[in-house]
């Protein structure tokens, strides 16, 4: 399927709207695969998708293991040439990585050496901006505004002629807010002649909002954009680390440049099939949406403030420090997000199996008391 049409298969499904979740999963008629059942611990901390591999891809893995003894120089071209058809570029835009933090990084670094100055929302993914920061970047961080978006006139008002990179998180991690499109794509096209827009979109799969483009729409004009995406969220192979960025092909080339650990045959073979895999890219979508809907419940039920999310986590006001309710949540075998500052008092909690949303529900009723 193509990247165009699984987006349709989002909005048309109806998830948008909370899918009428239990009849709508039934019939769908997917088994629920046996890899997922529940361990002893909720582990809802980290945006994974506790549903993948898919059963096509772990067959991949394992028919691939023969070939794990030789680089994996031979066996990427083709996965370029798939990832290039499903965005719509040719391949010299397509760099990819082991992960997207690997992207992140390599444009750290690109961008950041000798002093250079990267603009921010604060909070929002910090793997690109520490890392830039450890090469002698400086980094402004610019708080969300009272909707937890990203405050882009304040953010365009941060630009110096010492700006080399304004980096978006969109959907953003840990808030999970979405930014109105129109609105981006004018910030992006009326800032990148003054500096580099790198926009993260490793949640992207999950918007449901009706015609919601990517940024590589940009990047097809040829403007001054990079785009990183991943395939850790929705398709369910952050174990094996492979992301990639979209950039116009002189930009790609500095950034390949940059690039240390790349990735491996196993991880290679493994996104190909997670690419034409369509019914497990519907299955995570739905499973998704399902897990959002019973942690909104939860937080009604307590009275809890939290944030629509368009991502596979959700974001919510527990009015107690988060160090604190980690420790307390842990205790309960339940493990939560990590400290976002300056946001001590709200928690991010990771949609996972619903067994495992439950044990959260359970948890923080008891510990909120």
């Amino acid at each position: 399927m193509r990247n165009i049409d699984r987006r349709q298969w989002l909005r048309t499904a109806g998830l948008s709207s909370g899918f009428a979740l239990v009849g709508g999963l039934n019939a769908l008629a997917w088994a629920e695969p046996q890899h997922a059942i529940a361990s002893a611990i909720a582990k809802l901390n980290a945006n994974e998708n506790p549903y993948g591999p898919s059963e096509r891809v772990r067959k991949v893995i394992a028919d691939t293991l023969d070939k794990a003894c030789r680089y994996p120089f031979g066996a990427l071209p083709g996965l370029v040439d798939m990832i290039a058809e499903k965005e719509g570029v040719t391949r010299d835009h397509i760099v990819v990585t082991g992960g997207s933090t690997e992207g992140l990084k390599a444009t750290g670094l690109t961008y950041g050496l000798a002093g250079g100055e990267i603009i921010a929302a604060d909070p929002t993914f910090q793997a690109m901006l520490n890392y830039a920061e450890t090469l002698g970047a400086y980094v402004h961080r610019v708080p969300v505004d009272g909707s937890m978006q990203h405050d882009l006139e304040a953010m365009a008002q941060r630009i110096t002629s010492k700006t080399r990179l304004i980096f978006i998180c969109n959907p953003n991690n840990p808030t999970g807010t979405l930014l109105d499109k129109d609105k981006l794509r004018d910030f992006c096209a009326s800032v990148d002649d003054k500096a580099i827009v790198f926009s993260d979109e490793a949640y992207y799969d999950f918007i449901t909002e009706p015609e919601y483009p990517s940024m590589v729409t940009l990047v097809k004009q040829g403007r001054n954009l990079i785009v990183s995406k991943t395939f850790s969220k929705v398709f369910g192979l952050a174990g094996l680390r492979i992301g990639y960025l979209v950039a116009r092909p002189d930009i790609a080339g500095r950034l390949k440049a940059s690039v240390m650990a790349n990735t491996n045959t196993l991880a290679i073979e493994a996104a190909k099939e997670a690419l034409r895999d369509d019914d497990f890219y519907k299955y995570s979508l739905t499973r998704n949406e399902e897990a959002k809907s019973h942690i909104y419940d939860v937080l009604d039920h307590l009275g809890l403030e939290h944030i629509k999310s368009h991502t596979n986590f959700v974001f919510f006001k527990s009015g107690r420090h988060i160090k604190d309710l980690g420790a307390a949540m842990r205790n309960e075998n339940v493990l939560i997000g990590r400290p976002f500052p300056p946001f001590y008092d709200w928690a991010r909690i990771s949609t996972g199996t619903l067994p495992d949303i439950e044990r959260f529900g359970k948890a923080l009723k008891k510990v909120l008391g």
